[in-house]
């Protein structure tokens, strides 16, 4: 699943949001840390903004950078992510929010760990993404891509949603509920775990489809593969949505259909050394470390 691709990163952008003074002294610290190590650094906009600085946009990054560092939590690291995912541009995460599954180095660490990085030490696995578009009629309402997962649902009202799954043009069921969460293996540990759905490890080829609150007992978490079509057809609703990864969000209306598949893109992480899937699981969900004398 990982490898250690060779060369060393010159050109490093600087992504983050300034949501604590804590923030804004690691940007700085790491960016006096890039260009002592003789990286150009590209900060990006929004992010020099809240230093009070002028930086670039994801378009100018994309073109230049060939590695970008992200300073917060996952939905920090997410959105960045999202905007360089055409440009090919791998991204590392330095945590600074609640969970991190996605941001692997810690605040402690990040001297330490992106000096590593910076010398090639370090291994870059890709990650799958969906396509995602919406249809009304032969409309196209929207197209986006999700990283972690698209979701349809009830909206303001409050109301249960009626709709249709099918896959590869097989249906499936009519289910009402909530809504449905579509989660990559990535997304497995963020909304569709809380929906009990089950976790994907990053290299299986694998959708979760996650029911939200179904309005039956029988209706559970399904895996599939990733390589099938997967179409909502909303069948009854007052009001309902679709959104993305939590950032697009797009009203929708009886009728409309929600097709999802594998993207031909893919997003690019770069782990330091250390770095284990399982070890992340460990931390962030409370698993026990001990080892029994059984399991030895």
């Amino acid at each position: 699943m990982a490898s250690k691709p060779p060369g060393k990163f010159r050109r490093v952008a600087i992504v983050g949001k300034l949501r604590s003074p804590e923030i804004a002294a690691s940007l700085r610290e790491l960016s006096s840390l890039l260009e002592g190590r003789g990286c150009e650094v590209l900060i990006e906009k929004e992010t020099a903004a809240d230093l009070g600085a002028k930086g670039f946009d994801y378009a100018a990054i994309g073109k230049s950078a060939d590695l970008a560092v992200v300073i917060g939590g996952d939905g920090t690291l997410l959105a960045a992510a999202r905007n360089l995912v055409q440009h090919k541009v791998p991204v590392v995460g330095v945590n600074q929010g609640r969970v991190g599954f996605m941001t692997d180095i810690g605040q402690g660490d990040m001297r330490a760990g992106i000096g590593a990085v910076l010398e090639g030490k370090y291994s870059m696995e890709e990650r799958a993404l969906l396509d995602a578009e919406i249809r009304r009629g032969r409309e196209t309402v929207l197209r986006t891509i999700a990283l972690n997962e698209a979701v349809i649902s009830k909206g303001a009202q409050g109301r249960l949603i009626e709709f249709k799954l099918s896959l590869d043009g097989e249906f499936i069921y009519t289910l009402r509920a909530d809504g449905m969460i579509v989660a990559t293996p990535t997304g497995s540990t963020a909304y569709a775990l809380s929906a009990q759905g089950p976790i994907l490890h990053p290299a299986v080829p694998a959708l979760a489809l996650v029911p939200l609150n179904p309005h039956t007992l029988s209706a559970r978490p399904v895996s599939v593969t990733d390589r099938c079509l997967v179409e909502i057809e909303l069948v009854r609703a007052l009001d309902a949505r679709a959104h993305f990864d939590g950032l697009a969000l797009t009203d929708m209306q009886e009728g409309d259909k929600l097709v999802l598949k594998r993207s031909a893109e893919v997003v690019r992480f770069v782990h330091p050394p250390g770095y284990h899937y399982f070890a992340t699981l460990r931390e962030k969900l409370g698993w026990s470390e001990v080892v029994e004398k059984g399991d030895k």
